[in-house]
């Protein structure tokens, strides 16, 4: 893994602006959360796979438990029909312990989805997960969130649990999205952090 992590900025490193017509209800927004903003891109690429990325997407989609260390973390949908994702879609994503996650979909295009933290979840922000291809595959998973209370700010950035948790799920996606997509990681998981410290200057 190549980790890096250095000061961001309130208006570069914000997160986008919910799609016009998203279901506001129950959202957290990283307004309602504490502590520090991070804005992080996990990165990988895939080499010796035909797959393109739309069909990567779809693939993930129609089962994200596909690609999630299901020994570690899942995702139950509760909201929406099976075997596909669409606007409006909600999940929970079950981890042990008291780390359970709803999330609900706010962008789904041909090669990528967000989603937005609902009312309960460890952090308050958005997440989305996208592919491309040039030479090789790209499978990315960039977040932007600060803790959703205090606790969980406190577990995060000063027991550093959260984190690590966090941490080894997202790398765990990459290396299955890799496997899912029948090829290999090249260059290892790039994992670039930007930290705010003035949330409200946005």
């Amino acid at each position: 893994m190549h980790r890096t992590e250095v000061a961001g900025e309130p208006l570069r490193d914000g997160p986008p602006e919910l799609p016009e017509g998203a279901l506001q209800a129950d959202v957290q927004l990283p307004s309602a959360g504490t502590g520090p903003f991070f804005h992080r891109v996990y990165r990988a690429r895939i080499r010796e796979t035909p797959m393109g990325p739309e069909e990567l997407v779809t693939r993930i989609t129609a089962d994200p438990d596909r690609v999630a260390p299901t020994e570690f973390a899942s995702f139950a949908k509760v909201l929406g029909e099976r075997g596909k994702m669409a606007v409006g879609d909600e999940y929970v994503v079950r981890m042990p312990g008291p780390w359970d996650g709803p999330v609900r979909v706010v962008e789904r295009t041909a090669s990528s989805f967000r989603f937005v933290t609902l009312e309960g979840h460890l952090e308050a922000g958005q997440i989305r997960f996208a592919a491309r291809r040039n030479e090789l595959l790209e499978f990315r998973i960039e977040s932007w969130a600060r803790a959703g209370d205090w606790l969980s700010n406190v577990l995060y950035h000063h027991l550093r649990m959260s984190k690590e948790v966090q941490l080894h799920m997202w790398t765990s996606v990459l290396e299955r999205a890799a496997k899912l997509a029948g090829g290999r990681l090249t260059g290892g998981i790039e994992i670039r952090t930007r930290r705010v410290e003035d949330v409200d200057a946005r």
